[in-house]
């Protein structure tokens, strides 16, 4: 199908009617198992849905019946405050639209995921969310349904993306921990996937354009626990380092808590800094300096796209579909 480049086009009655050459009536009684056309006519507008991926829309059904529309909100780990507060202000954002909303929790396990779609795919309208398997799959498995991707840059037209862009965050947390006089920074990543992340390329950019060496890293599980190991492993390595940047703010609070351990007072002798926002960072001790993301806007655009791909209004341009990031200064750096 045709697409505007930001976003599927859902296939629509008209599309099989004109696969099947025949009227949109007929369509519709072939689709709602009435006997008022032939069997191989009937055959034909099945074969042709089929072959298009057409799912009859529950939105357009639902302006007759006063149905409310549905959408399958997937999220890699409920456990992490993050995703529960992107989830809370997806799940607003629907309730103002009168919609509902089912969440799924996939633990960020792959074979969950694919599961999850599976499961959904007869069951809502559009899927939004954060989806690591590749497109195709994920093609098949919605069949059809508008897909709008979280954090993740689509490579076919397929779906939709919201792109988070930190990197302005990023930079600007570094200069203002190279002005506050440190000069041996080092950084807590992601530890669950291979390869460096996005944040740790933002990290590096920000740390050369600085003129500061970028090499102390260490990878943390995201919890606090994780954060506690890997700050101690890095200064083990590193007792240079007076600053330290975090993948995000979970990892962070176990960083403050294993500087505290390690008889290091943040931020006299170690700077934090953390990356998300967490509305739990204000509440530790000493309240935890981020790089903070909007989670409510984030929530709220994925819905807006996924309602602007089925109603048809067009969706929004690549350049209102980023959520970028701020640095919000505290107490631990």
């Amino acid at each position: 199908m045709a697409s505007s480049g930001t976003g599927p086009r859902r296939v629509t009655i008209d599309d099989v009617a004109e696969a099947a050459g025949v009227s949109r009536q007929t369509v519709s009684r072939a689709l709602n198992d009435k006997g008022e056309i032939g069997v191989s006519t009937k055959q034909r507008v099945l074969d042709a849905a089929l072959a298009l991926g057409y799912r009859p829309s529950r939105f357009a059904r639902g302006l007759v019946r006063q149905d409310t529309f549905s959408v399958g909100l997937v999220i890699p780990d409920l456990l992490n405050p993050f995703f529960t507060e992107v989830a809370a202000a997806a799940l607003d954002a629907a309730r103002a639209r009168g919609w509902h909303v089912v969440v799924y929790d996939t633990g960020d396990r792959v074979e969950e995921e694919r599961g999850t779609l599976e499961v959904i795919a007869s069951q809502v309208d559009a899927v939004v969310g954060y989806l690591s398997l590749p497109e195709d799959e994920i093609a098949r498995l919605t069949r059809g349904l508008p897909v709008v991707l979280v954090d993740r840059k689509h490579r076919t037209e397929r779906f939709s993306s919201i792109r988070i862009d930190g990197e302005a965050g990023v930079r600007a947390a570094i200069r203002h921990l190279a002005e506050a006089g440190h000069r041996h920074i080092g950084m807590l990543e992601h530890a669950e996937r291979p390869g460096p992340s996005i944040k740790h390329e933002w990290f590096v950019g920000a740390m050369s354009t600085c003129g500061l060496d970028a090499g102390a890293v260490a990878r943390a599980d995201q919890s606090v626990e994780g954060g506690e190991r890997a700050l101690q492993e890095l200064l083990a390595l590193h007792p240079e380092l007076t600053a330290v940047f975090t993948f995000n703010d979970i990892i962070a609070i176990g960083a403050l808590r294993a500087a505290r351990r390690l008889g290091r007072q943040v931020p006299r002798d170690l700077a934090v800094i953390g990356f998300d926002g967490l509305r739990l960072g204000a509440l530790v001790e000493p309240p935890l300096t981020t790089v903070a993301l909007d989670t409510r806007g984030l929530g709220a655009l994925a819905v807006e796209q996924a309602a602007r791909l089925l109603t048809g209004t067009g969706p929004l341009r690549p350049d209102e579909l980023t959520v970028g990031a701020e640095l919000r200064v505290r107490e631990s750096g």
